[in-house]
């Protein structure tokens, strides 16, 4: 699973996720993306599991980019704890996800191979996703 190896702050806010993703919003590295059309939170086991579901469906061929990374801790209570005595304990990570914003990126395979991994991909995810191609200028 995908952490952050040093981080400033231990805990952190939830924050809201406004607005349209800016960067991260087109396909970088490879031939094909999966694209986000709604906002929320990815942990690090969803992403792992949309990985594994994607690299099992090409049988290892081609080459897949994972372009979201889970930088934001979230804190959870003990179970049966009174309210108050602070916040709890960091629990999991997850990355703020924007509509528009590229999660995976996948290349060296054919479309219909790619859409197919794609799709097992999106149902390991919280978010509406859709599949798109890179134009080439």
């Amino acid at each position: 699973m995908l952490i952050p190896k040093k981080m400033k702050f231990r805990k952190a806010f939830k924050g809201r996720i406004h607005g349209q993703a800016h960067k991260g919003n087109k396909i970088a590295y490879g031939a094909y993306g999966l694209q986000s059309l709604s906002a929320n939170r990815v942990t690090s086991r969803q992403i792992e599991a949309a990985r594994q579901a994607m690299t099992r469906k090409i049988k290892r061929h081609g080459r897949v980019w994972i372009r979201i990374f889970p930088h934001l801790p979230v804190t959870r209570k003990p179970h049966d704890v009174r309210m108050g005595r602070g916040k709890g304990n960091p629990e999991f990570y997850v990355a703020r996800v924007r509509p528009g914003t590229v999660m995976f990126e996948m290349a060296g395979v054919d479309q219909d191979l790619a859409q197919e991994a794609m799709r097992l991909a999106a149902h390991k995810l919280p978010v509406k996703t859709k599949f798109i191609i890179k134009q080439e200028i």
